[in-house]
């Protein structure tokens, strides 16, 4: 070997090391940050959501109270900065001088906690997404030879912060892979796969649980023709939720003066959630109520019509809190959407037509469903829920009906809310 290649050999060793180091770094700071925000907010969630239970007025006081905060944040703290949420993420992935800015980190942690705290019907999942995109794009600034692995390093900070929320590694690299990279390299390989290897060590440590505590027993070949409905359904549902944040976006973006935004978006609030307690914040304290009275809940008129309701509500006040100045995304309404249909539709036909479905599968194959049409990454989708619920006997259904949904939803509306833009129908 001459002397040239053995400086060029040692030189990327060197580099290799490098980083194998920064990638266990950003692995263990996105998803403690992860940790942290999950944990924080579900005590917070928890504690709130009771008393607007005891008291109605905290109602009408809490949206208006944490929309408020968050504006005020924004204009003094974050000095009136910029936030698209994951756009931003897609744009410094694309440019190689556009960075994420550290204070990104800091903003979307507190306000994504604010947001869903107060009631906002939204989740900590594209917070979440957004601040450890910055840890890693961060990382990458602090050296010149990182300069070139710029998208692995923030996708890196983005399957950790994915395996911190959902208990899943091949979730969080798959996110990052279908959504933000969509290319593979041996860079990408190897930082995604340290990053969510230190996550999910950290998850072990902590033992942290599972989300929802579900037993899934088996599934039947005669189920495919109903989840096949049901990811038609999906699809359906996911186009209505992705066209509600962009139409929402749009109109309250004419409005100049932001707290009349704040204002109409609490009234919208505080009245939705007042009629359906369901939509409070993330809504899985609502997904974990149904789960465990799914087979025993009888569908009556009544019923029928709440769970068509929350269907037709959540995307819209979802898309409310968001343009009202909350800070979040649809990963969360789409699990509960996904839920809240798949219950509904095995209802239906265990009813009215006698079929005897299982409820949870419907549930669990639902929220999979929509997500995977909402976001366009149907394997994300399959193994986010999977590790949710801690158990794969759903996975090859839960992969059909992916599939279906996702296509269901490009046909009709080609967008997501992340790859949409105004340009694009012009």
């Amino acid at each position: 070997m001459n002397k040239t290649a053995k400086i060029k050999k040692n030189h990327q060793f060197i580099v290799l090391q490098k980083l194998v180091i920064v990638s266990i770094l950003i692995g263990f700071l996105s998803a403690f940050l992860g940790i942290s925000l999950k944990k924080i907010t579900e005590y917070y969630e928890e504690i709130f959501f009771h008393e607007v239970s005891v008291n109605p007025i905290f109602y009408i006081i809490f949206p208006v109270f944490g929309l408020s905060v968050i504006y005020f944040l924004r204009q003094y703290l974050f000095k009136k900065k910029e936030n698209k949420g994951i756009k931003e993420v897609f744009e410094s992935t694309k440019s190689t001088s556009k960075n994420l800015p550290s204070y990104k980190i800091p903003s979307h942690f507190i306000n994504g906690l604010l947001t869903v705290a107060f009631g906002g019907s939204t989740g900590i999942e594209v917070s979440t997404v957004v601040a450890t995109a910055t840890i890693g794009s961060v990382a990458q600034q602090k050296e010149n030879v990182f300069r070139k692995y710029k998208t692995e390093l923030i996708c890196a900070g983005v399957a950790a912060g994915v395996t911190a929320l959902f208990s899943s590694p091949i979730a969080g690299i798959l996110f990052a892979l279908e959504v933000i990279s969509r290319k593979v390299t041996r860079a990408f390989v190897i930082s995604n796969l340290i990053a969510v290897s230190v996550a999910f060590g950290l998850l072990t440590i902590l033992k942290e649980e599972p989300l929802f505590a579900v037993s899934i027993t088996t599934w039947h070949l005669k189920a495919i023709p109903y989840f096949i409905l049901l990811g038609i359904l999906a699809g359906i549902n996911s186009v209505y939720l992705t066209r509600c944040v962009l139409f929402f976006k749009s109109q309250f973006g004419r409005i100049d003066t932001h707290y009349y935004k704040i204002l109409i978006g609490s009234v919208v609030l505080s009245v939705s959630l007042f009629v359906f307690p369901q939509l409070y914040g993330e809504g899985y304290h609502a997904i974990k109520g149904i789960f465990s009275n799914s087979a025993e809940i009888p569908l009556t008129l009544t019923l029928a019509f709440t769970f068509i309701g929350v269907l037709l509500l959540k995307p819209i006040v979802t898309s409310i809190t968001l343009a009202s100045g909350g800070d979040g995304g649809v990963f969360a309404p789409s699990l509960f959407i996904g839920a809240f249909l798949g219950l509904l539709l095995a209802s239906i036909l265990n009813t009215f037509f006698q079929v005897h479905v299982l409820p949870v599968n419907f549930m669990i194959i639902g929220m999979a469903a929509v997500l995977s049409a909402s976001i366009h990454a149907p394997f994300t989708a399959i193994f986010l829920v999977c590790g949710l619920t801690n158990d794969y006997t759903l996975f090859l259904p839960i992969l059909v009906v992916c599939l279906i949904s996702k296509y269901t939803a490009k046909m009709i509306y080609p967008y997501t809310v992340y790859s949409y833009a105004p340009s694009l129908t012009k």
